[in-house]
């Protein structure tokens, strides 16, 4: 019987803390903002993976709830149906008790399992957003010489059916940008590489481990689509340039491609003194009022952070 009361025990501690969790939750919702309902707050950077960190830390909560009780739960039907069912059946209460348990640990397992995944995916989310906090604060000083800057763009869906964002658009004097951050780890140099290097030959990336195009062809096609959106709403020519940022690297240009491939510390340069190529259709240098209706497009774009 003490087996039994302390499942009991065990059982009543993890409902009274899923309770209380879930009473503090709601609490939390019921209380009144000093802010009108329809407030909105302009995207921040990183606000995608700020979100995404969010609802990561829920799951991570459930599955940690749900290992918690899994025990409890678990070894007190595994008791009842030893006492009361195994009897009449042909099988021993031993051996139902074995079988059970053999299932109890296999859930357990895969529910840890997956809270590892969950502690994968929000390290390198959190890395990202990290990331993009560096880049925006290399954009900071901008604004001082006439340049607006906005973070996490919405920009319609990416080729797998998710949300689509541009890290960082910045509109001034110079024209548009459109900044796609990645925030790679460093990993172990090859010969004749350098360890915090990157070398950009115009068409493809060398890391110290290999070569790919991480990220290219995705600022790109960010920067083509921005320059279509402000063309529609704005109805006349917008050229975007299109820029990757690598946090934490420098990086080595070996040749000019449509994608200018730079370190944070060298965006002030590059957008105040812009040597890249545009993307989208050529038109004009921007007038006042043209920039006027970019960056209302923008603003309205960008604000729907709500409480």
């Amino acid at each position: 019987m003490t087996s039994v009361y302390l499942a009991l025990g065990y059982l009543l501690l993890c409902v009274a803390t899923v309770g209380l969790l879930l009473f503090l939750r709601a609490r939390a919702r019921q209380d009144r903002a000093p802010f009108p309902d329809n407030t909105r707050l302009l995207r921040g950077p990183g606000e995608s993976h700020r979100q995404r960190l969010a609802a990561l830390d829920d799951q991570a909560l459930n599955v940690a709830l749900l290992l918690l009780g899994l025990p409890a739960v678990g070894y007190g039907a595994l008791l009842y149906l030893a006492a009361r069912l195994a009897p009449g059946y042909p099988i021993s209460s031993t051996l139902l008790l074995w079988f059970g348990l053999a299932g109890l640990l296999f859930a357990f397992w895969h529910g840890a399992r997956r809270l590892v995944a969950i502690i994968d995916r929000r390290r390198n989310t959190r890395l990202g957003h990290f990331g993009e906090r560096v880049v925006a604060e290399h954009l900071e000083p901008l604004k001082a010489a006439g340049y607006h800057v906005f973070h996490d763009l919405p920009a319609g869906e990416a080729s797998d059916g998710s949300a689509s964002t541009i890290d960082h658009v910045v509109v001034g004097p110079a024209g548009v940008f459109a900044i796609e951050t990645k925030t790679r780890r460093k990993g172990r140099a090859r010969v004749g590489f350098m360890a915090h290097e990157i070398i950009y030959d115009g068409d493809a990336l060398a890391y110290p481990w290999g070569e790919d195009r991480h990220g290219l062809d995705q600022a790109h096609r960010q920067a083509e689509w921005l320059a279509r959106h402000l063309a529609n709403q704005t109805g006349r020519a917008v050229p975007v340039h299109a820029l990757l940022v690598f946090p934490g690297w420098s990086i080595l240009r070996k040749g000019r491609g449509p994608v200018h491939v730079l370190s944070p510390r060298e965006l002030p340069d590059a957008i105040q003194k812009p040597t890249s190529t545009p993307v989208g259709l050529p038109g004009q240098p921007l007038t006042p009022a043209d920039l006027d209706l970019v960056l209302r497009e923008l603003d309205a774009r960008c604000r729907d952070v709500e409480l």
